[in-house]
């Protein structure tokens, strides 16, 4: 292995024309950060097992540019001798490229890692981050919507699918970024110090990634490190205010809570039908600033209404006036897929929440539907199931037991789901489909027209991945979305 000393802080500046970097997945990150490590005179090796079409035109295009891409089955087993450092782009630590890194003592770093480094000394722009569980997306279309409101250049990055690289290239400087910040992207990088960044909320997910509860909850906390003005925790969550309390962040920085409830000093909360601020406010003592209402928020469900209070919580934290954080809020076109109303027939609502791919997130979802009590109330029909990456569902069903018509379970988890219902609400009519194809969405919306009656509401929120019937949660959302225009007209 060459040894590289300046790669430990290397910049824009550094001489990275005597690096070999092995970018590990030519998806849309590492193609960002092989163009963007190609502009800057490195010597790219680009690797990935899967040779498709579209994988083969980026891989032409970066070898025009002078890139070494490697595709098809077994690419990624072995990594090159002439390897200085390594960009993954999702890889978890167990995969046998980046094991065979850490052996050598060769460096990781996220993309997001790359984009904060060849950032620097000259190109620095404010990252407002976000992260949590779930929500992530959401809250980060949310600050975007309300910087632009104030009138700032800005974009939604990271996780949210445009890769940061591609704002360090634009020879347009932008004043902030709204920037979301997976468990994944936060485990590989090591020097980021944002001006603000939000954890949203922990729960159970990407354990098998991670390797454990720790592991995750620990990626997530990375967020905090060297953070300069605010570290905005939910209130609700103890664990995301502990991680501030353990943070290492500039000397000055505050913490900053958002609550449901009535905020108290250094709280952003709701007070009657209104977010307000007592947080960022010369009179916080004894005061408050109107921010936006209720009414403002689409939808306004619960958790909905955390998101866009943490989004506010970072915006203030930039300086942004109230009138841009409601004229921002009113804006926002929340992403396909989350809690979207799909279609209205005979009475009953179809929901999709497809992006409710972890049981905290279907926890939530469900709160927005139904009701609890044992008369003929309005009710859900559950349509859950997937991959459930290590998760349970016993306390999402016993939360939720009295909101249940009925349960439509798919996917290759739908027994673990299936197992809880048993145990904690035996009551509720079960309908499993066994059919691990992707036409089983139909049968599942079927079933569940079946179940349901005026008043309820079937309800998409898997608590599970995709992956194994789908190509994503937007393919997922989608068939469901087909099928019930088929089946309800």
């Amino acid at each position: 292995m060459s040894e590289l000393d300046w790669l430990r802080v290397a910049d824009r500046n550094a001489p990275w024309s005597r690096a070999t970097v092995v970018v590990a997945g030519i998806g849309v990150s590492g193609f960002a950060a092989a163009d963007g490590l190609l502009e800057f005179g490195a010597n790219v090796v680009v690797l990935d097992d899967a040779d498709t079409a579209a994988n083969v035109e980026k891989a032409t295009l970066l070898e025009t540019l002078g890139a070494d891409v490697r595709l098809g089955p077994g690419s990624t087993a072995q990594l090159p001798a002439t390897a200085d450092l390594v960009i993954s782009t999702g890889f978890s630590p167990a995969h046998p490229l980046l094991v065979q890194a850490a052996r050598r003592q060769i460096p990781i770093w996220s993309e997001v890692e790359l984009a904060w480094r060849l950032s620097r000394p000259d190109r620095i722009v404010p990252w407002l981050g976000i992260t949590g569980t779930n929500g992530k997306t959401t809250t980060t279309q949310m600050l975007e919507s309300i910087l632009a409101a104030a009138g700032l250049r800005t974009a939604a990055v990271g996780n949210i699918g445009r890769p940061i690289m591609e704002t360090v290239l634009d020879p347009e400087p932008y004043d902030v970024l709204a920037v979301e910040l997976s468990s994944h992207q936060l485990h590989w990088s090591n020097s980021l110090a944002l001006h603000s960044a939000a954890v949203l909320n922990l729960q159970p997910d990407h354990y098998e990634w991670h390797g454990g509860a720790r592991g995750y909850r620990d990626a997530k906390a990375k967020i905090y490190a060297g953070v300069e003005f605010s570290c905005v925790y939910n209130v609700a969550d103890a664990e995301t205010e502990r991680m501030v309390e353990e943070a290492d962040v500039v000397e000055g920085a505050r913490a900053i809570g958002f609550t449901l409830g009535t905020p108290g000093p250094s709280m952003l909360g709701v007070v009657d039908d209104l977010l307000v601020d007592r947080a960022f406010i010369e009179q916080r003592k004894d005061s408050a600033l109107e921010l936006a209402k209720l009414d403002d928020i689409h939808p306004a469900a619960p958790h909905n209404v955390a998101n866009a209070l943490a989004a506010a919580a970072l915006a203030r934290s930039y300086g942004v006036g109230a009138s841009a954080v409601r004229d921002g809020l009113r804006a926002v076109q929340v992403g396909a897929h989350k809690i979207e109303l799909v279609a209205e027939r005979g009475g009953i609502r179809y929901v999709d929440d497809s992006k409710a791919t972890n049981p905290h997130a279907a926890d939530a979802s469900l709160r927005a539907y139904g009701t609890t009590g044992d008369g003929p109330d309005d009710k859900v029909v559950w349509i859950a199931g997937g991959q459930a990456k290590g998760t349970t569902f016993d306390d999402l069903v016993r939360s939720h037991r009295g909101r249940f018509r009925g349960a439509v379970l798919i996917g290759v988890d739908r027994s673990l789901i299936a197992e809880a219902l048993s145990r904690h609400a035996p009551e509720v009519p079960v309908i499993a489909i066994a059919d691990g194809e992707t036409r089983a969405m139909r049968q599942a919306v079927e079933a569940a027209v079946s179940l349901a009656r005026p008043g309820d509401t079937v309800l998409l929120a898997p608590g599970c991945a995709s992956l194994d019937m789908f190509s994503g949660y937007a393919a997922r959302g989608d068939a469901f979305a087909e099928a019930v225009r088929e089946l309800a007209g």
